[in-house]
């Protein structure tokens, strides 16, 4: 049995890592040891576990059925052994979180300048991920994401005001441009688009005034994937971008930015912290939780 929960417990670390070079790594073992380890397990199950290639490692399917019994279980025990450090003076342990690049970068940046220095045993991993990810599956400790987009079995902490978008332009580009007074003016402008895992396509503009929802795909020269590129794009005239309206504001005061269709730009929900509700909180995860819904 011992040898059986050992052997659960390395098969876990490789399917969340994706890689026995890591997995060995943060077990403090050799490469080898837990190749062999996991590949008793199988023979000692007689079914494969997992797929194995020079590039990554993947479960099969009776891998997947596995894990999904046991991963959860391995992570209550993960968190019961880190609410211990309650019996420690200073709070300490590592909490990853998955987030959208702009949530990153105005709620949990902010947060995390008010937040680390005064608890240097806790170390805070952030992923930027534009795709609506499973974070019990890729062993993340909360998510942050809209609050439409929070799954219903998730504990659901508003950490952020609400947001509004901003269609904007630069002076250079509207001296060849005419300004667009409604949506469906956008057909005849340059439109710098972002492309998002979890929509496939391009992710639209949406627009909505005295009730009328609009959303718009508009054409154009520039697609990308990160905020900075179609905000510094704007600003070099060439064409228009769908910012939030914060990351925009500053350009739009100096007069770099020209903002256009004001009045289709209602704000929303801002952003929410997720976790799973069966979560053991640790004392590091509370606090940081406890920062950033006072956001202060």
């Amino acid at each position: 049995m011992a040898a059986n929960f050992n052997d659960l417990a390395s098969l876990a670390l490789v399917a969340r890592e994706r890689s026995f070079t890591r997995a060995a790594a943060k077990l403090g073992v050799s490469q080898s040891a837990l190749s062999q380890s996991v590949r008793g397990l199988e023979e000692r199950l007689g079914v494969r576990l997992l797929t194995r290639t020079t590039r990554s490692v993947a479960p099969t399917e009776a891998g997947q059925r596995l894990l999904a019994s046991i991963a959860p279980s391995f992570e209550e025990i993960e968190n019961a052994l880190g609410a211990l450090q309650e019996l420690r003076d200073k709070p300490s342990g590592k909490i990853r979180i998955t987030a959208g690049e702009h949530a990153a970068i105005s709620v949990l940046q902010p947060a995390l300048k008010r937040f680390l220095p005064n608890y240097p045993d806790i170390t805070i991993e952030i992923i930027v991920d534009y795709g609506l990810t499973d974070i019990v599956a890729q062993g993340y400790d909360a998510g942050v994401r809209m609050g439409e987009q929070v799954a219903k079995d998730m504990i659901a902490v508003r950490i952020g005001p609400d947001l509004r978008m901003a269609v904007v332009g630069s002076p250079a580009y509207f001296a060849q441009h005419p300004k667009p007074m409604t949506p469906q003016d956008l057909a005849a402008h340059n439109c710098i688009n972002v492309r998002l895992p979890t929509y496939g396509g391009l992710f639209p503009w949406d627009l909505e005034k005295d009730g009328r929802e609009v959303n718009v795909r508009g054409e154009g020269q520039l697609i990308f994937n990160n905020l900075g590129l179609r905000l510094s794009s704007a600003l070099d005239g060439l064409g228009l971008a769908y910012l939030p309206e914060d990351q925009a504001s500053a350009a739009i005061a100096e007069g770099r930015l020209v903002r256009v269709l004001d009045d289709w730009c209602p704000s929303f929900p801002g952003y929410h912290l997720y976790y799973p509700s069966r979560r053991h909180a640790s004392p590091a995860f509370s606090l940081l939780v406890d920062v950033l819904r006072h956001r202060g």
